[in-house]
């Protein structure tokens, strides 16, 4: 059985039409959400950075600081007013801790009891916090799940499971929270009653909660995705990948706009999705059945279930969720195959294999300053540059002690990278 639940992923692509899809931000940071300020894998662009995030380091070079950690966590931080925000399990407890951008602790909270992790590669907090620029959102295996300030303090928190019914997944949490423009959402996506969510997010009152119960077979119910949220014919909508369909919800209400089957068409009862889905131009492009195909979604709300599909491939990723940069899809594949895609066609633009390992990868790629980088579970980080060429260019391999499952993130020409031993600044 493969890891489930890493920081969270999955996606699929089809039709085409005129309608352009924008990721949709909130916060006013350089990281908000474990897919990063536009939800697709990319740092924040400008002059000042374009060229200075760094591309070598070791151990003891282009470190600018390390923070060793005192327990377990594969979830991926945000950055919120000079923060790095990560939560993990220590001493039987769920912790999330603040680090300032010297390395120093800042503050640590409690939610909760933790629970143990299932997989060898999970723990109890594989799911991203989540910000608005003001709060902070954190979510753990045990279903708890909270707002804190920005000091630290527990704004409100409640516990999912003890309110919504226990948790019925095979392996472990892996969706993260999401924000809209008024709500943080959690999805729910398991054998039994499965579901979105929303929060106010001041209060934590419940605005709404939409039924997604697709009825699929045994674990194919289960989805360790996290939705992407963007603009569909001009309003916001929650789209969502598990259970053999994509869906789109109402970002206001929860009311459906649309959803697409067809994603397994043997009707596997063991296909449940990691990789989540990302917007790349028209599309909502998503990788599924265990990292066998690659669809392309058209959101486009008039459009008829059965022409939605604007092409799909006999390839894509089983954990890492792909990153979009300037009209491309990036596509990592858990063995370390580097594919770009022009999300309209399907067409491949350019396909580099990464040195070969035995080691997988589980991290989901980033683009920052013009550059890919791809971490292998042994936290070998692969620089790729010249990505608008017809071939990239394989600029560096750089370790550093540790094992990772969660993704780089870029923040002002510096790279953040969490091993289960430390959080790495690269500088």
């Amino acid at each position: 059985m493969r890891i489930s639940g890493l920081g969270s992923a999955s996606l699929f692509l089809y039709f085409c039409s005129a309608v352009w899809l924008v990721p949709v931000s909130h916060a006013q940071t350089d990281w908000p959400t474990w897919r990063g300020p536009n939800g697709n894998g990319t740092a924040i662009e400008s002059v000042s950075t374009e060229k200075s995030y760094p591309i070598r380091w070791t151990d003891s070079e282009n470190i600018r600081w390390k923070y060793p950690l005192p327990g377990r966590g594969a979830s991926t931080p945000i950055e919120v007013g000079g923060l790095l925000v990560l939560t993990m399990g220590v001493n039987e407890e769920n912790v999330v801790f603040a680090v300032n951008e010297s390395g120093e602790l800042r503050w640590k909270t409690s939610l909760g009891k933790e629970r143990g992790a299932k997989h060898a590669k999970a723990s109890s907090a594989n799911s991203s916090p989540a910000t608005d620029g003001e709060l902070i959102f954190a979510y753990f295996k045990s279903g708890d799940f909270g707002c804190l300030d920005k000091q630290g303090k527990v704004v409100w928190s409640n516990n999912i499971q003890t309110t919504y019914g226990e948790d019925s997944l095979w392996w472990d949490l892996g969706t993260s929270p999401i924000m809209t423009q008024n709500a943080v959402v959690i999805t729910v996506m398991q054998t039994g009653p499965s579901f979105l969510v929303a929060f106010d997010k001041k209060t934590g009152k419940e605005l709404w909660k939409a039924d997604r119960w697709l009825d699929v077979r045994e674990e194919a119910n289960q989805s360790y995705t996290t939705p992407t949220v963007t603009d569909i014919d001009g309003q916001e909508a929650i789209v969502t990948l598990g259970a053999d369909h994509v869906t789109a919800h109402n970002s206001a209400d929860g009311s459906l706009l649309w959803k697409v089957g067809g994603f397994n068409p043997d009707n596997d009862g063991y296909f449940r999705s990691i990789a989540s889905p990302v917007v790349g131009g028209d599309m909502i492009l998503c990788p599924y059945s265990r990292g066998s195909t690659l669809t392309a979604v058209n959101a486009q709300r008039s459009l008829a279930e059965d022409k939605r599909v604007a092409w799909r491939m006999g390839f894509g990723s089983d954990v890492p969720t792909p990153a979009v940069w300037k009209g491309k899809l990036y596509l990592l594949s858990d063995k370390g195959v580097v594919t770009c895609l022009d999300p309209k066609s399907g067409e491949t633009v350019w396909k580099e294999n990464l040195p070969k390992s035995n080691k997988a990868y589980s991290s989901s790629p980033l683009i920052a300053g013009g550059k890919l980088y791809c971490t292998r579970e042994d936290a070998t980080t692969f620089v790729l540059g010249d990505l608008e060429a017809t071939q990239p260019k394989l600029l560096s391999e750089n370790t550093i002690d540790g094992f990772a499952v969660a993704s780089p993130i870029g923040v002002r020409g510096r790279i953040y990278l969490r091993t289960y031993e430390a959080l790495y600044c690269i500088e």
